[in-house]
């Protein structure tokens, strides 16, 4: 379910890398840096909720 969702989130994000690189905006740039890091994030939660099922 999770994967989809990352996957879209990285399309995104290099649409926005590019975009903001080609217009010489380095906020964009560093906002487009956070995506990552909620995709990891999001697979830490994942992985800690599969952990939890499997326990029980």
């Amino acid at each position: 379910m999770s994967m989809p969702i990352e996957s879209m989130l990285l399309a995104v994000n290099s649409n926005f890398l590019v975009f903001f690189v080609s217009s010489d905006d380095m906020m964009g740039q560093s906002f487009a840096s956070l995506v990552p890091t909620v995709a990891a994030v999001e697979s830490a939660i994942g992985l800690a909720i599969f952990v939890i099922t499997f326990r029980v």
